[in-house]
């Protein structure tokens, strides 16, 4: 009985025209008495037929009585064991069995087809030098991918005669006529369409569905040179409906597209049809986390988009990015990654990112194949190791230092064989000991920039991210870096009663533009000495701008470079220490009724007035409820007998205040030394209560 998955080829077969040279070059090499080659490289741009091209050849394998294994590499994580257990899965057989073993007891030759092979770039040294020397010599493997294979294949004096290499290019007239034949377009529109498309898979197959969706098929294409840009601008205008058109150009900025995206960007209750439609597109398909718009059509949608309408564009990205931070606040630990890596990618163009965006992404990928882990007794060398080669011996002395005093504050990253790959040391600023603190040069200079700027305040803490860095790369964009990345946004949201962190950096050139751009300031002037290497120190402080404010700016900034986008003061918090915050409301009780003279007490960016009236809040609306507060919490104290004496004095001063204090004292009949001690004890019990709710203590 004939199965869906017969249809299925058959249509797939029905539909796949041209490319005969290339399947009858994949067939003479499959019947061969001996392979020529081993490995195949396929290469062309997007929508050019790679996909097509591949199960063109697994079919020709089952015609000839061998077996073929297909593995989209958008499936696989780029670690070896991933890779492996995906293949182990195709092949099947005895799951404790390894591949190798599977494959060797399989009849007749073997076809290892692996199609998108750009995604899993980071395992191309692995597959080239441990995993393809050991498959059995009848195995065939083709590696399908939008670039030229690596130079290092043919840099490879062994590899050099046994890989060969097919690149794709457009279909010629015969192939694309027989492809809009067998779409049903009408003849006399064939020529138009190929002088339009000059043969380009995708974009045929686009024309196609844009002339069955109208009834009348006539094709008048516009002079353009970008012929898929043209395309989808005429396609767009052909949508259902306007919130169609908006669902298409919100795919074309993300990587992955959802439900809840849909709805939370375009105020859509429910994106169920809209998400419906969007994936029966023929240039959308399904991904791990949801539709994925070819790159092709998705970056030429948005090219589009940000020349038709810019204003659009931005809000589309300003109300995506706005998504994004928000699933990143509520996000669960292990969703943190995905959240951050989304961000990013929509963030890919920024001036700023993009240079690193390329090498940070495909490392972020590849970072799966790592483990976080707790260090381990055997790893302190190796870890001391690392910081003395990337960072000379005097620094090691201090990672020594400090693993005796701080191990729990070590996170190493490690390959699955056990081997650490890299590693963090977080320092707790606060729970140091003094002398062991002010040794350390780096600890010191963090340390003193505290107490010179912003104290750490009752409960509060501060941390260091000391030592950072790959064995192999030390601080340069890879897997490690990717993962310490991840694990400092941790850090900072759910560290409680944080109020700054600082890191290390060794080339502040490269990092620095995109520290400023996070929200971390230069903590130093001239870097810091250890041993005979220099290092820059950055921070952020998280009482001024907590984590939750600091993702909505990052949000807001957009495609700014400037680390405050606003270039103002409004949305900054001013840390004060305790006696600063003590001075400051006691110089506010005296302007309490001249609210003109209360536009300069920093009491009006503290936390607490910040967060009763909103961080946008404008300095009227702050004088304003900087008084309700004082005059409140004055009251308060009345709620107790203890303090009734305290609020009396306070109440007759400033609240509904007497002439002068003498004759608040004769008012409230008791001596004016008693009177001034009671009127110092209330302010110190108005402060205390203030004080609590700014540093988070009680609400």
């Amino acid at each position: 009985m004939a199965s869906i998955g017969d249809r299925l080829q058959t249509a797939r077969s029905q539909r796949f025209v041209g490319r005969s040279d290339e399947v009858e070059r994949f067939r003479t090499t499959l019947t061969a008495e001996t392979l020529p080659f081993h490995v195949l490289h396929v290469f062309g741009p997007g929508g050019v037929g790679k996909t097509e091209l591949l199960q063109a050849f697994a079919r020709c394998c089952d015609e000839e009585g061998h077996t073929a294994y297909y593995l989209d590499a958008h499936d696989v994580d780029p670690s070896p064991e991933a890779f492996r257990a995906v293949l182990r899965d195709a092949v099947g057989g005895d799951a404790d069995a390894s591949v190798l073993t599977a494959l060797d007891e399989r009849t007749g030759r073997t076809a290892l087809l692996i199609d998108s092979y750009e995604t899993i770039d980071a395992l191309d040294g692995w597959l080239r030098t441990q995993f393809l020397p050991d498959l059995p010599d009848d195995a065939l493997v083709v590696l399908a991918g939008r670039t030229e294979p690596h130079s290092a294949w043919r840099a490879d004096s062994g590899w050099g005669p046994l890989v060969e290499t097919m690149p794709l290019r457009n279909l010629d007239g015969t192939a694309g006529r027989a492809l809009l034949k067998r779409r049903r377009v009408p003849a006399d529109q064939h020529e138009t369409i190929l002088n339009f498309t000059h043969g380009h898979p995708l974009a045929l197959s686009l024309v196609a569905d844009l002339l069955d969706q109208r009834d009348d098929q006539t094709f008048e294409p516009e002079a353009a040179p970008d012929v898929v840009k043209t395309l989808l601008e005429r396609f767009v205008q052909k949508v259902p409906s306007p919130a169609h058109r908006a669902a298409l150009e919100t795919a074309s900025l993300v990587r992955y597209t959802t439900e809840p995206l849909l709805s939370s960007v375009l105020d859509q209750p429910n994106a169920h049809d809209l998400f419906g439609w969007l994936r029966g597109l023929s240039f959308v398909q399904p991904g791990d986390r949801g539709a994925v718009l070819h790159a092709l059509a998705r970056e030429a949608l948005s090219a589009d988009l940000r020349w038709r309408n810019p204003d659009w564009h931005d809000t589309l990205h300003t109300r995506i990015r706005q998504h994004y931070v928000d699933r990143l606040k509520r996000t669960p630990d292990r969703g943190v990654p995905d959240a951050l890596s989304d961000l990013t990618y929509l963030l890919r163009r920024h001036p700023l990112i993009e240079p690193f965006y390329t090498r940070l992404q495909s490392q972020w990928d590849a970072a799966h194949g790592l483990i976080e882990d707790a260090p381990r007794d055997d790893d302190w060398d190796a870890l001391l190791d690392m910081v003395a080669r990337h960072e000379g011996a005097a620094s090691a002395e201090w990672a020594e230092h400090w693993f005796a005093r701080q191990p729990d504050g070590v996170r190493v990253y490690r390959a699955a064989d056990g081997t650490a790959e890299g590693f963090m040391l977080t320092l707790s600023l606060d729970e140091a000991d003094a002398d062991a603190r002010s040794a350390d040069p780096v600890a010191d200079a963090v340390w003193r920039h505290l107490e010179a700027h912003a104290p750490l305040r009752a409960g509060e803490r501060a941390s260091l991210f000391r030592f950072w860095m790959a064995r192999d790369t030390y601080q340069a964009v890879s897997p490690v870096q990717s993962l310490i990345f991840i694990r400092q946004v941790r850090h900072y949201l759910q560290t409680p009663a944080l109020a700054h962190t600082a890191l290390v950096c060794r080339d502040p050139d490269t990092w620095g533009d995109l520290f400023a751009y996070a929200g971390m300031e230069r903590l130093d002037e001239e870097g810091v000495s250890v041993g005979d290497r220099t290092f820059a120190l950055y921070g952020h402080d998280w009482r001024a701008q907590p984590p939750a404010q600091w993702l909505d700016q990052l949000a807001e900034r957009g495609f700014s470079t400037g680390a405050d986008p606003s270039g103002t003061d409004e949305d900054r918090v001013i840390v004060l220490s305790r006696p600063d915050f003590g001075e400051a409301l006691r110089e506010a009780f005296k302007d309490l009724h001249r609210p003109d003279q209360l536009r300069d007490t920093p009491l009006l960016y503290s936390r607490v007035v910040t967060g009763a009236v909103g961080p946008d809040a404008d300095v009227p609306d702050r004088i304003e409820t900087l008084r309700t507060l004082l005059e409140e919490t004055a009251e308060r104290l009345a709620d107790d007998p203890r303090d009734e004496k305290y609020h009396r004095a306070v109440h007759r001063t400033y609240v509904q205040p007497a002439p002068t204090q003498e004759k608040a004292a004769e008012q409230l009949g008791v001596p004016f030394s008693t009177f001034r001690r009671h009127l110092n004890k209330g302010l110190e019990r108005v402060a205390d209560i203030l004080w609590e709710r700014e540093v988070g203590v009680s609400a």
